[in-house]
């Protein structure tokens, strides 16, 4: 099912080159403008912030009623617009958290308590702590973990992957520390049999720790977790496709967010930014000329392991494959707090949707600075990516420090991010939709080189 989309490619690289990304010469900039207008214009943020308003009102973790209220209040959008909506159900574990969870060392309590992790397992362990840096399988050699507690900097790999390496070579628990301010909520995004008990802690609690083993002080911790429990429940993608309304170039185009969040946070910028910019969008192309297919899409379950767009991914039909052209994920696209816009693919190359995403971006910058890509694989745009579509994710990086807890809320949220970021994939998404570039081979706007860079750039 999973062909190689060589004709979609084909099509690209005549319109586009193989690795150049385009935005109008002077002598056509009005006239690129004035196709860019037909969308931008009509984006309202204020309507962005209202959905992210109600989204936000209390957090939407999958499998819960929090998810089932965002995706029924998703669908009414939609179909407010006028679309017919699919409702995509799909089995996932849900977690009840712990309903203790204690940390001593040396017999001292921590005055603030840690938190598990969602798919964290229970159990009770003393033992000496051992540091092992980011926990990736190269940081264990030379260190002796056996029956041990990993202490853990939190950056680069998943928690999952910290816990399991640290498992794997025999640790008994683990102890993860942020890297900046602030709490940890983190998932260890599906249960699995070899997980050893693990807690998160701050980063200042994280540094005293590992100040004191550079010393060489042998440091002893009592870790206990009880009453966590995982259960199977359903969760759901909500999916809404415009038709084209001129004659078809049988092509599609994807644009996605996931709806849910970590227990515990509203997430308004993670992700109900996303969320709420891809039913504004939905709403400006409800009623805007196109000669290509269009497919809103919010994803259920992306802090269990990106299981909604997986599943979406296993439901998509070879038609739909071999006819798509690209794939915009929205992740985080709304907050004060943190960084510049950043366009990250599964493999750190260029494709089609950054070439858009940056050529969008250069004519609709006030100085014509094209937006930046870089390498990240941690949001929906991954599942597409793997079998061969191209894809990337739209994020403001590095994160802001209330990623993941309950401060993520509506006044953390930026009107002028949200306007940056709508109007740019309003504008790349209608470069491929409108009716002047059929398969995207001819362009009654004639589209010269812009260059865009490669960053490399955390997202923590």
């Amino acid at each position: 099912m999973r062909k190689t989309a060589l004709s979609i490619l084909l099509a690209v690289s005549l319109f586009f080159g193989t690795t150049a990304v385009w935005a109008a010469p002077k002598a056509n900039l009005q006239s690129d403008q004035a196709f860019d207008n037909k969308i931008i214009k009509r984006i309202k943020v204020e309507n962005i912030y209202n959905h992210i308003a109600e989204l936000s009102k209390s957090p939407r973790v999958a499998g819960t009623e929090g998810e089932e209220a965002a995706v029924d209040y998703i669908k009414d959008q939609f179909e407010s617009y006028g679309y017919k909506t699919e409702l995509q159900a799909f089995d996932i574990y849900s977690y009840t958290e712990p309903s203790l969870i204690e940390l001593s060392v040396d017999g001292m309590t921590f005055e603030s308590g840690p938190n598990g992790f969602t798919y964290g397992v229970n159990g009770e362990v003393t033992n000496e702590l051992v540091y092992v840096g980011l926990g990736a399988p190269d940081d264990f050699e030379g260190k002796d973990v056996d029956g041990k507690i990993a202490l853990i900097q939190r950056g680069t790999y998943s928690f999952a992957e910290k816990v399991s390496n640290a498992a794997a070579e025999g640790a008994s628990a683990v102890i993860i520390y942020n890297n900046t301010d602030g709490v940890i909520n983190g998932t260890l995004g599906e249960p699995n049999d070899e997980y050893v008990p693990s807690l998160a802690i701050t980063q200042a609690q994280g540094l005293a720790l590992k100040e004191r083993l550079d010393k060489g002080e042998t440091v002893t911790a009592t870790l206990k977790v009880e009453g966590a429990k995982t259960d199977q429940a359903t969760s759901h993608n909500v999916v809404a496709t415009k038709e084209a309304t001129q004659k078809s170039t049988d092509q599609l185009v994807l644009v996605g967010a996931h709806h849910d969040s970590v227990d515990g946070a509203p997430g308004a910028n993670d992700d109900a930014s996303g969320t709420a910019t891809v039913l504004e969008l939905a709403r400006v192309f409800a009623n805007a000329p196109t000669d290509t297919d269009i497919r809103f899409v919010t994803f259920g379950a992306e802090e269990n392991g990106l299981l909604g767009s997986y599943e979406f991914v296993e439901r998509m039909t070879e038609e739909d494959y071999d006819r798509t052209v690209g794939m915009f994920q929205m992740d985080m696209v709304g907050s004060k707090d943190a960084g510049p816009l950043i366009m990250y693919t599964a493999d750190g190359e260029k494709n089609i949707v950054t070439d858009l995403g940056a050529s969008a971006g250069a004519r609709l910058s006030e100085t014509g600075e094209a937006t930046p890509y870089g390498w990240e694989g941690r949001s929906d745009h991954v599942p597409f990516s793997e079998i061969g579509l191209p894809a990337a994710l739209f994020i403001h990086a590095p994160v802001e420090p209330w990623y993941h807890s309950p401060n993520d809320t509506l006044d953390k949220i930026s009107l002028d991010k949200l306007k940056e970021v709508s109007n740019i994939v309003g504008a790349a998404v209608y470069q491929v939709a409108r009716p002047d570039t059929p398969a995207l081979e001819k362009a009654k706007v004639a589209p010269k080189k812009v260059d865009y860079n490669f960053e490399e750039r955390e997202l923590e």
